[in-house]
């Protein structure tokens, strides 16, 4: 169901996605519409109208757009840097070990699920090869524990042919960013959640409160001088980013057969570096009188680059492209629903945050593009937490993914 967008040119597809935005966050002020913002999240429609712009209205396609390329190596790295400014490291300390264990859980249900999902499909899927559909969904299970660099890996360790990895990727972008959409409203209703899941927020609430009196205290209207410096300190950081990763990854690369051997492939990834270093740099900059720059407006331009990787995420979402093949979405679908379901039991158990489920399961599902998108929906101080938790995700992605990929070859055969 490939198609030519009406508007090919990313000034126009730019220009209309702000557009979109800058109508969204209108309306969400406006008393009139208060009543329908209680139901359907902000951010939530920034992420469906572009991708309801491309299908059905074929306006704009991700597919012929650089814009998620801008946005995920340009205004990400910018924007984490803008959101660790006025982070509390120590408030990060205190979240507790929930977080990770929500993380874990999140990824054996990943691993879990991948194969229980086979398992019921297999019998539904005639004329598919079961060899070449374990094999190819090992590189599904590698995105969804780690990200790219851990699919790639998966993709060389079992051999996995071009057409079927490129089917693959169709489902892990569709299934992966239906689930995000979930999370996203998930965040709006999140008070709600909490009281079922009967789970202590205290810690949560106080590093939101600690960022949010800071911000208070420092806040003032901003000359042009601050600004920038603002911008300064975000791209001139994201051009650090961008050096560090372009010099540290060939030299990993030197050492690409250890790497390997130890599965550890998301080393040799600049994507994973520029995340890294720019995570770092912000940190340490919050150290720093840097810190008195949340005060004109840092995290606020750091939520307008998160917004417009959101818009550039749901531009890439096809939906038209389930129908193509419906049993592979199947196994995509119930995966998922194994992941969430084991989630929610966990949280259940040990009375865990909506925050750390969703956190959980993005840091590992989405990775570091989208983990700090769902954090910063429950609150922009909390995007560091969705990045760190994102980072631990790549370092253990091809890991999780050999474990899960071992598993459905016993399935399949």
């Amino acid at each position: 169901m490939n198609h030519t967008p009406v508007f090919e040119n990313d000034a126009i597809v730019t220009g209309i996605l702000l557009l979109v935005l800058a109508g969204i966050f209108y309306t969400s002020g406006l008393k009139s519409w208060k009543k329908f913002y209680r139901y359907v999240p902000a951010l939530l429609l920034c992420y469906f109208i572009p991708a309801l712009l491309q299908w059905p209205f074929g306006l704009i396609s991700g597919e012929s757009s650089n814009l998620y390329f801008v946005a995920s190596r340009y205004f990400l790295p910018a924007s984490l840097i803008l959101l660790c400014l006025s982070i509390d490291l120590k408030g990060i300390l205190n979240l507790g070990p929930k977080a990770l264990i929500m993380f874990f859980a999140a990824s054996v249900g990943i691993i879990l699920g991948g194969p229980i999902a086979l398992y019921i499909m297999l019998n539904f899927m005639p004329g598919i090869d079961p060899d070449e559909l374990w094999r190819g969904l090992s590189t599904v299970a590698g995105s969804w524990i780690g990200g790219g660099a851990n699919q790639t890996a998966m993709k060389e360790i079992f051999q996995v042919s071009d057409a079927i990895f490129s089917t693959m990727i169709v489902v892990d972008v569709v299934v992966a960013n239906i689930w995000m959409g979930f999370l996203l409203y998930g965040a709006n209703i999140s008070q709600q959640l909490d009281r079922w899941l009967k789970s202590d927020t205290s810690a949560i609430d106080d590093l939101k409160n600690r960022v949010e009196n800071y911000r208070a205290r420092v806040e003032r209207i901003p000359t042009t001088t601050d600004l920038f410096l603002m911008l300064g300190v975000a791209f001139g950081g994201t051009a650090l980013a961008h050096w560090g990763a372009d010099t540290i990854t060939p030299f990993m690369e030197q050492f690409k057969p250890t790497l390997t051997a130890m599965r550890l492939d998301s080393l040799m990834s600049s994507f994973f570096w520029l995340i890294v270093i720019a995570t770092t740099v912000g940190l340490l900059l919050s150290f720093t009188t840097a810190r008195k720059l949340e005060g004109v407006g840092a995290s606020k331009w750091g939520s307008v680059f998160i917004y417009f990787l959101v818009a550039s995420i749901g531009m890439r979402m096809n939906i038209a492209e389930v129908f193509d093949n419906l049993a592979l979405f199947g196994i995509g679908l119930i995966w998922m629903a194994i992941h969430v379901l084991i989630l929610i039991i966990v949280a259940k158990l040990i009375n865990a945050p909506f925050f750390f489920v969703a956190v959980g399961s993005q840091a590992n599902v989405g990775g570091a593009a989208s983990a700090p998108v769902v954090a910063s929906a429950f609150s922009p101080s909390l995007a560091p937490v969705g990045v760190l938790m994102a980072v631990l995700g790549y370092a253990l992605g091809t890991y999780g993914a050999i474990i899960c990929a071992w598993i459905m070859q016993s399935v399949a055969t």
